[in-house]
């Protein structure tokens, strides 16, 4: 079955980094665009970063560009999310969405996609 399994979370100081992974199984992972995810407490899920199939495009969220770097690597079936300069809006659980094989690209709407992991916590804090 298809899986999606983030790891990599934790608490950071206002400054620090965090590599987020999502480890993939269950399907032909070259084949299908991979997208990140947040949500904080209280507020609706928004898209952070996506990636094609080839890693030929790549798409980020205004308030991530220049900080964030999303990065995939197929012989592994993982995606990556490489988290710099991390803010104190930046706390929130993050997810990893599947988007379907017909569709090309990659979208920042989550309502595109169909498969998501169980989220892993991100908290900045000093």
């Amino acid at each position: 079955q298809v899986q999606l399994v983030e790891s990599g979370g934790g608490l950071v100081q206002p400054g620090g980094s965090l590599r987020l992974s999502c480890a993939a199984s269950g399907f032909t992972f070259h084949d299908y665009a991979i997208g990140w995810f947040r949500q904080a407490a209280g507020e609706e899920r928004e898209g952070v970063s996506c990636i094609s199939r080839s890693s030929s495009i790549t798409v980020y969220a205004d308030s991530v560009k220049g900080r964030f770097t999303i990065s995939r690597d197929n012989a592994e079936n993982t995606v990556y999310l490489q988290m710099n300069s991390l803010k104190p809006e930046d706390p929130a659980v993050y997810y990893c969405a599947r988007l379907p094989r017909s569709l090309s690209g990659c979208y920042m709407w989550n309502s595109k996609y169909d498969y998501w992991g169980q989220g892993t916590q991100v908290t900045v804090s000093s």
